[in-house]
């Protein structure tokens, strides 16, 4: 790690309280160690280029009463097994399930998987996250 630097951020009050509330349901210790986790996060999204390597997940809810929706979103994972780890399947109550996909590979492919999942008709809410390790 190297030298450690403060600097001054001007924020809205309201935000700052937010943040705040952000801060103790999380556990940090201090502001400063929350906002280095979010810069941390934000740089490993956005140093990631389409061709490198990385891990991930992707999480999404459905409505698994939408007609051929689970068949189609297992379709689709096998049409990518290189990338998927592993997943995980909960049944949230009598017309959601959420699923969670362990990922790996090409940035690139990740995103179109995500994609083709994330469009389908019924799919609710989803979200690909990239994670990596700082070097």
């Amino acid at each position: 790690m190297g030298r450690v630097v403060r600097f001054a951020v001007s924020i809205d009050e309201k935000l700052l309280e937010k943040f705040d509330q952000f801060i103790k349901e999380r556990g940090y210790v201090s502001r400063s160690e929350a906002v280095r986790d979010l810069i941390r996060a934000a740089l490993i999204e956005e140093d990631l280029r389409e061709e490198d390597f990385a891990f991930g997940t992707l999480t999404l809810v459905y409505d698994h009463h939408q007609r051929e929706l689970a068949e189609r979103i297992t379709e689709i994972q096998h049409g990518y097994l290189e990338n998927i780890i592993a997943t995980m399947h909960v049944h949230i109550d009598h017309h959601h399930c959420l699923e969670t996909l362990a990922v790996k590979g090409k940035v690139k492919d990740l995103k179109e998987l995500a994609g083709k999942i994330l469009s389908l008709k019924g799919v609710k809410h989803g979200k690909l996250v990239f994670t990596g390790v700082e070097p």
